[in-house]
C-alpha cells in the first residue's frame, strides 16, 4: 500500500481520487411520472367521452350525489340512441328519473338526451313536465327537444329565448358588488354579491348566457328585495340561433315581428340568414 503512494521518481504521489457514489434517479423518475400520470387519470375519469359498460351506466345513473357521473352516463346513452343501439332502451326509466334530479345540470342533460328518441312517448311526457322547471336552461332544452316530436308546446319558451331575460334577486340584502352594464356573461358566471340580513355575503350567478343591458335597476350599496329586478340580459347569438331554428318548425305568423326584432341587436350574417329562413318557413305553412 505504502509503495503505491510513491511515484517512480521517489516522490510522494497524490492519493487516488475516491469514487463518489452517484445519487439514484429513482425518486426523481417517480415524481416526474406522478406529474404526468395524476393529471391524466383525473382527466380520464372525468372525461365524458370515456366509454362505459352497461354496469357502469346503471351505477352512474344511480349516483345522485355525483352529478358528473350521471351526466357522463346520460351522454353515453345519447350516443347509443343516435347510433340506433337497442340496448339504450333498458335505461330509459333511469333517464326519466334523472329528469327529476335536484341538480339543474343533470335535468338539462336529461332533456337533451330524451330529444334523441322522438318515438318514445315516455320521453315526450317527461319533456312536457320540464317546461315548468324552475331553471330557465332546463326549460329551454325541453322546448327545443319537443320540436323533434313535432310538439309546439314549448313555443312560449322559444319566444322567450329571443327576448331579454329579466334577472331577479333570489334573496333580499345589500348589493356589495355587481357587474357593469355591457358585460358579457355565461350561465353560472358571477353577477353580483349580496349581503343578507344576517351579514353573510352570498354570490348571485347568472341563470343564462347573455349581455347585461340597461336600464340597470340597482347599483353597489343599494338594498334589494327578493324577486326585485336587478338587470336584463340580452340573449347571446347561440341562444337566438337555436330559437330561430326551432321556430322554423313550430312558429306562427304571430312570431314574425319578434323574429325580425331579435336580430337587430346582433345583425350578423348568420343570424339574419336564419331569421330569413325561419320567416319563409312560417309564411309557407
Amino acid at each position: 500500500m505504502e509503495n503505491d503512494l510513491i511515484s517512480p521518481n521517489g516522490q510522494l504521489a497524490s492519493p487516488p481520487a475516491l469514487k463518489q457514489k452517484r445519487p439514484s434517479n429513482f425518486w426523481l423518475i417517480i415524481v416526474a411520472a406522478l406529474f404526468i400520470i395524476v393529471p391524466f387519470l383525473a382527466w380520464y375519469f372525468t372525461w365524458f367521452g370515456r366509454g362505459l359498460s352497461d354496469t357502469d351506466i346503471a351505477t352512474y345513473l344511480a349516483e345522485e350525489k355525483n352529478p358528473r357521473h350521471i351526466q357522463h352516463a346520460l351522454l353515453q346513452l345519447e350516443q347509443r340512441i343516435e347510433h340506433g343501439d337497442p340496448t339504450a332502451k333498458k335505461f330509459y326509466p333511469q333517464v326519466i328519473a334523472s329528469a327529476k334530479s335536484q341538480t339543474a345540470e343533470v335535468r338539462k342533460t336529461a332533456a337533451w338526451v330524451m330529444g334523441q328518441d322522438n318515438k318514445s312517448e315516455e320521453f315526450h311526457h317527461a319533456l312536457l313536465d320540464l317546461l315548468n322547471d324552475t331553471d330557465p336552461l332546463v326549460r329551454r332544452n325541453a322546448a327545443l327537444q319537443l320540436v323533434r316530436f313535432g310538439d309546439a308546446s314549448g313555443r312560449p319558451e322559444l319566444r322567450a329565448m329571443l327576448q331579454s331575460f329579466e334577472v331577479k334577486a333570489p334573496f333580499a340584502g345589500a348589493i356589495i358588488s355587481q357587474l357593469p352594464q355591457g358585460s358579457t356573461v355565461r350561465s353560472g358566471a358571477l353577477l353580483a354579491r349580496i349581503r343578507d340580513a344576517s351579514g353573510n355575503v352570498q354570490e348571485f350567478r347568472s341563470p343564462v348566457d347573455g349581455r347585461l343591458s340597461g336600464p340597470v335597476f340597482t347599483k353597489e350599496g343599494d338594498q334589494v328585495t327578493t324577486n326585485q329586478t336587478l338587470v336584463w340580459l340580452i340573449p347571446d347569438r347561440a341562444t337566438v340561433l337555436d330559437a330561430l331554428r326551432a321556430l322554423a318548425y313550430v312558429g306562427t305568423k304571430e312570431d314574425l315581428p319578434l323574429i325580425t326584432s331579435s336580430v337587430q341587436a346582433d345583425p350578423s350574417g348568420e343570424l339574419v340568414d336564419q331569421a330569413s329562413q325561419t320567416a319563409k318557413a312560417i309564411q309557407s305553412r
